[in-house]
């Protein structure tokens, strides 16, 4: 499209109903308005809308963001970065933080090797077809029609251009016993689906997927996999979602840090994304690293295993934080809660989706099966077995926790 003049472009993009009938210069005073007022002004203002709750749900949801975060990491110009360190020398601090998101993703969805965050969850999935069409050499991917449609959206447009075969599959048919082919390379799921539900006989799919050599793909909700089976107990080979429901503002859609996780060393080499490890010094100290770097694109340019060049550290961070903030049990409480919640809603506009036993202890629906909280809670952060595991970390202790990281990277940065 050819525009002649911005008057043109405005035309084009701009609504008639929203544009302002009078000059600007007439509505702005001679004198300025000292901040109270405009601030008393903007309130009146803004009295007139009327928020509604949203529940649309599909990947983002709203979360209550730790003070202590906000202050000390998101106000701090000292984790305001983008970039996984490719300097380790003045960087321990924030690689050593980046090293318990990939510990918190890899205990969560059950898979040992984790990356350091990806762009969101829909590039994740992306990049999860395009690391199994690699390693496979196969190049159809059938995806799960209860994915959220963005993710749905984002890898057909990626499917396009790299000549990936890229259809539906209704898991609901009854299908799941079928052949599903030669030419395919994986199959994706959303893990619960984008209408919530979990989809009965997981693991015989799952099964029959790995007869066939197809890997599997579970794009999931990493707050849900403190309640339900983990995507390696089901047998999945990749894992992949976003970590925006551990202390991530919806931020009208971003920016969340996206997460892989996968079951080998052999699809740990095609993941796309840093990946931080454990190394020592010279001096035989613990130090911290990017390690298996050679798949990456600053290394082997068009031979990379993506094109991604930078990540999510800063929301990979926070959401790290979140998890030591809480600790396990709290956020499988947190879980619980929403569960309820959710199942309250649903009954109430005439959507039964909650069954109870006499022991009153609350279920999900999935058919004809039912998945129980008790017999699926799993979560483990590390070596964190100790009595107080699921403790909250107190206001006073994270800052401290966050200050060593901080004074870590300073330290080095001097010294550098």
């Amino acid at each position: 499209m050819v525009l002649v003049d911005l008057d043109e472009l405005t035309n084009t993009n701009v609504p008639e109903s929203i544009r302002l009938r009078q000059k600007l210069g007439k509505q702005i005073p001679e004198e300025g308005v000292d901040e109270s007022k405009m601030l008393n002004e903007l309130r009146e203002i803004a009295s007139l809308n009327n928020p509604h709750k949203t529940f649309i749900g599909m990947g983002f949801y709203d979360c209550i963001v730790p003070s202590v975060i906000v202050k000390n990491m998101l106000q701090n110009a000292g984790w305001t970065s983008p970039y996984t360190p490719y300097q380790p020398e003045i960087a321990q601090g924030r690689l050593e933080s980046l090293l318990n998101f990939q510990t918190m993703i890899s205990d969560l969805t059950g898979l040992p090797f984790a990356n350091a965050s990806l762009l969101d969850e829909s590039t994740a999935c992306a990049e999860a077809i395009a690391l199994a069409v690699r390693v496979t050499k196969r190049r159809t991917i059938l995806y799960d029609t209860g994915l959220h449609p963005q993710n749905i959206g984002v890898m057909a447009t990626r499917s396009e251009p790299m000549d990936i075969n890229f259809q539906p599959l209704d898991i609901n048919e009854g299908n799941v016993n079928n052949k599903f082919g030669d030419n395919v390379a994986a199959i994706i799921l959303q893990y619960p689906n984008t209408e919530g539900l979990i989809y009965e006989d997981l693991d015989l799919l799952i099964q029959y997927a790995h007869k066939e050599k197809i890997l599997v793909i579970m794009v999931c909700d990493l707050l849900s996999l403190t309640l339900l089976r983990s995507a390696g107990d089901l047998g999945a080979d990749i894992a992949v979602g976003s970590a925006q429901r551990f202390g991530l503002p919806l931020g009208y859609g971003g920016p969340h840090a996206g997460f892989m996780s996968v079951a080998n060393l052999a699809l740990a080499r095609q993941m796309p994304g840093r990946i931080v490890g454990v190394s020592r010094d010279q001096q035989g100290n613990i130090a911290y690293r990017l390690t298996l770097q050679t798949r990456e694109q600053h290394i082997r340019r068009d031979k990379a295993t993506s094109n991604i060049c930078t990540a999510q550290a800063l929301p990979a961070n926070i959401s790290s934080m979140y998890a030591i903030y809480h600790g396990p049990n709290r956020l499988v409480y947190i879980a619980k809660m929403i569960h309820k919640a959710t199942s309250f809603l649903s009954q109430k506009v005439g959507r039964n989706t909650q069954r109870c036993r006499k022991s009153e202890e609350p279920e999900i629906g999935t058919g004809s099966k039912v998945v129980t909280w008790k017999s699926q809670i799993k979560i483990f952060f590390g070596n964190w077995k100790e009595k107080n595991a699921g403790s909250r970390n107190s206001e006073f202790r994270l800052p401290l926790l966050i200050l060593f990281f901080s004074t870590i990277n300073h330290l080095f940065h001097s010294f550098y």
